[in-house]
């Protein structure tokens, strides 16, 4: 009740004062009203500062628009950006060609060759325990086992 009751005090929805040894907890009707007002009036203010901000970055950007002269300069400037992004992205896809000899590749490949050699060796086990489980308990044996499974006989662990 504490947590909650503190937490209507910081947002100023309850009032709170603290007489003697007692913490007494209050909120008129109209204080609720009266708050709320005063956020949507902030609220309000703020927004229209904004609305007032975006029309005068409108009428920046229009202007700059009227004064920016098209000259040869220019033009010359956006052509060689366009050469140069095209460029850019034959020799993005020139690398990407030789990606697999990048050396942190075939290291992450390394690296997954072998968490996959050691999840193979682990399954490998748990077939040869089952195996040897189902020999011990039932008596049959490795081979028929193998055969009404699919377990191919030459089955092994990989080095």
């Amino acid at each position: 009740a504490v947590v909650s009751t503190q937490s209507l005090v910081d947002d100023d929805m309850v009032c709170a004062e603290k007489i003697g040894t007692s913490n007494y907890f209050w909120c008129f009707p109209s204080q609720a009203v009266l708050s709320r007002k005063r956020k949507l009036e902030e609220i309000t203010t703020e927004v229209e500062g904004l609305k007032k901000r975006k029309a005068n970055n409108g009428a920046a950007i229009e202007e700059a628009k009227k004064l920016r002269v098209e000259g040869a300069e220019r033009s010359e400037l956006l052509e060689e950006i366009g050469v140069k992004e095209k460029m850019l992205a034959a020799v993005t896809n020139e690398v990407l060609k030789y990606k697999e000899c990048d050396p942190e590749f075939l290291e992450q490949k390394k690296k997954e060759i072998l968490t996959s050699k050691e999840s193979i060796n682990r399954w490998t086990d748990n077939i040869f325990s089952v195996q040897s489980w189902c020999k011990n308990k039932f008596s049959i044996e490795t081979k028929t086992m193998c055969q009404n499974f699919g377990i191919p006989e030459e089955l092994d662990y990989i080095e």
